[in-house]
């Protein structure tokens, strides 16, 4: 108990003596959390709207006639072959009228005079609800066209490959700001440790010589990296969960939240984040004190 409290006693001294420092690396480690966390924050969210968009995501293939059984039999056996799909519904010439009409409402009665008939049999497609479906609706689409009768297969083809290419895009971005938060909370806390060691090289050798161990000399300077990762990484967490609320407040509207709730980062994310940054810290500040051994 005696040792722990010597040892805070050191850290908190050793953080008076090196604020300046000590506060540099603070807003760098700040800053890196942030810049990762909020890239996270967008990706994670994004994944969530291409979801929620995608319960609605359907294939409609369309035939030259109406399939009898067999056929339908067939094609389904066809569709499952290539991939798994949530439901799989066969629209007839008629059943497609009547959609129509309805969505027409009060003028359906241009329709007055045509046949029933005139609009294709088609075959509706809905993949199952994840990410990944939409990454592989075009190769989906692409082999729909392939089956026999198939006039012609559509489906949201510009916003999928827009937003496929913008989840590509954010997976790049948080492994760019990831490596940068790794790099920053390593070497800058470890640059700070240095610095602090060689400012007190005499009471540290001092401190050798009166009997005191490597690792009694090395802890305090392991807390101080695990203390800068640990609190920096918090306010980096805080300062995006206050841009977070600002941006929901000033530029998003009330009905495009109602449409697609957007949320914070879950608590399990949040732990991650800052076990993380400090334990890179406390990574940077171990590999600086490796010299204390050589005094």
């Amino acid at each position: 108990m005696r040792f722990f409290a010597t040892v805070l006693l050191h850290t908190g001294r050793n953080l008076l003596l090196t604020w300046k420092s000590q506060l540099m690396s603070f807003f760098t480690v700040m800053l890196s959390v942030l810049i990762f966390a909020f890239f996270y924050l967008t990706y994670a969210n994004a994944v969530h709207v291409g979801t929620e968009m995608g319960n609605d995501l359907r294939l409609v293939v369309y035939l030259d006639e109406d399939p009898p059984p067999s056929l339908q039999d067939e094609y389904r056996r066809r569709i499952l072959k290539f991939d798994q799909v949530e439901r799989i519904e066969f629209v007839g010439s008629k059943e497609a009228f009547d959609r129509f009409s309805k969505q027409l409402g009060s003028d359906s009665d241009v329709l007055s005079g045509v046949p029933d008939d005139f609009l294709p049999p088609s075959i509706e497609v809905y993949p199952q609800r994840s990410l990944d479906s939409l990454a592989r609706i075009k190769r989906f689409s692409d082999y729909l066209e392939t089956l026999p009768g198939v006039l012609k297969v559509q489906y949201g083809k510009e916003w999928i490959d827009h937003f496929h290419a913008f989840i590509q895009l954010m997976r790049i971005v948080i492994t760019l700001s990831g490596f940068l938060l790794v790099i920053t909370s390593t070497f800058m806390v470890a640059y700070t440790i240095r610095l602090s060691l060689f400012s007190r090289r005499k009471e540290l050798e001092l401190l050798r010589l009166v009997g005191a161990t490597t690792n009694y000399i090395r802890m305090p300077f392991l807390l101080e990296g695990a203390l800068m990762g640990l609190c920096g990484s918090a306010a980096g967490l805080f300062a995006l969960y206050l841009l977070y609320h600002w941006i929901k407040l000033q530029f998003a509207g009330p009905a495009l939240f109602n449409l697609v709730p957007f949320t914070f980062l879950s608590w399990p994310v949040i732990i991650a984040i800052v076990v993380a940054a400090t334990l890179l810290c406390a990574i940077g500040s171990f590999r600086s004190t490796r010299s204390i051994q050589h005094l």
